[in-house]
């Protein structure tokens, strides 16, 4: 059993989570207090809580919100109502690599910054981060991926933001399915470290579902050597369909064994139905696009469950999750009418 969670981090009010839109506005403007300067790799920093406005951000170009315009436009207007579900919900930028990440966090951060929203970003690079799953990808290397993850910082510019770290990165530790599970762990405290240094960024270190990892203390023993006590908290369900219900149960567990305090976010994106039976459906994992899925609840701030900060659109509804079936687009390319699905069968 890991020591308790000694967090650094003062939790952010209820309160906090009320305030209005201006304080986005005032640190996106010239009365915001300078940046703190990003760490060099092995450094320490602290960083306290921010406020925050009290809506996650809606991205106008988002994929469900132009389809549902041309589909308005073509006279499918019951199947355009249906994806507007989708296209006017908040939901989360994935950052999966690429030389300008701190150009592009700075324009979405300055979106979101003038609609005085918040904005969820997916950190989603850690070297050998697909684990033989759909898709390849991720840093070329350790000091490859800390330099982008300070370039990432640097982007965000004081502005509130809120981030999912790294999915699956620590349940694929646990199981020992990477090749270095010491040195990803090592990697995702620095991260941690690093993106705490702007002062304004939540974070909370992806912790898989419940159908994951059993091992709850080795789960939390690694959360902790990742560095979970100097973040927000921990993430669960994300691009998976496990109910709300099941996460909450599961995630107090993670909590417990971490010292009772770890507050955590829980993905809704596509958790309606629950998660498909089985492990595979159609000759595919049955994680990979499963049929007869739904959006799940909607997101908030105020969910009103014990030690949950949030739920979330973390997975965007209706992007692949792989090709895993004839016909089916490649992993996180939008694919409308897998989405049309998921927003018919909402509750």
């Amino acid at each position: 059993m890991p020591p308790p969670n000694r967090s650094r981090r003062t939790p952010v009010r209820r309160s906090a989570l009320a305030a209005g839109a201006a304080v986005a506005l005032l640190l996106a403007g010239c009365g915001a207090e300078p940046p703190r300067p990003v760490p060099a790799p092995g450094s320490a920093t602290g960083s306290p809580a921010v406020d925050l406005p009290p809506v996650f951000y809606v991205d106008p170009g988002n994929p469900a919100a132009a389809e549902a315009d041309r589909w308005e436009a073509l006279g499918r207007t019951a199947d355009a109502a249906a994806l507007r579900r989708i296209g006017t919900r908040p939901s989360a930028k994935w950052l999966t690599g690429g030389p300008a990440v701190r150009d592009e966090v700075d324009a979405f951060l300055g979106r979101a910054a003038l609609a005085g929203q918040t904005p969820l970003l997916v950190v989603h690079n850690i070297p050998d981060r697909d684990c033989g799953r759909q898709g390849t990808g991720g840093a070329g290397g350790p000091a490859e991926y800390q330099r982008w993850i300070r370039d990432l910082a640097a982007g965000v510019g004081g502005r509130p933001v809120t981030v999912v770290l790294e999915p699956g990165a620590v349940p694929d530790a646990v199981q020992g399915c990477v090749r270095d599970p010491d040195g990803r762990l090592t990697l995702l405290r620095d991260a941690v470290t690093v993106l705490g240094s702007t002062g304004s960024a939540r974070v909370y270190v992806d912790a898989g579902h419940p159908g994951w990892v059993s091992d709850v203390a080795a789960l939390a023993a690694a959360l902790d050597r990742a560095g979970i006590g100097e973040a927000d908290g921990f993430a669960l369900n994300v691009a998976n369909f496990v109910d709300t219900a099941q996460n909450v149960r599961y995630g107090h567990r993670v909590s417990d064994a971490l010292g009772g305090g770890t507050r955590f976010v829980v993905d809704t994106s596509r958790s309606g139905n629950g998660p498909h039976a089985g492990t595979t459906v159609g000759g595919a994992p049955s994680w990979c696009n499963p049929p007869g899925r739904a959006l799940g609840e909607e997101p908030t701030a105020d969910p009103g469950l014990p030690r949950v900060d949030a739920l979330l659109w973390i997975k965007y509804p209706g992007e692949s999750d792989g090709a895993c079936r004839p016909g089916e687009p490649d992993s996180g390319v939008w694919w409308p009418e897998y989405a049309l699905g998921l927003a018919r069968r909402a509750g």
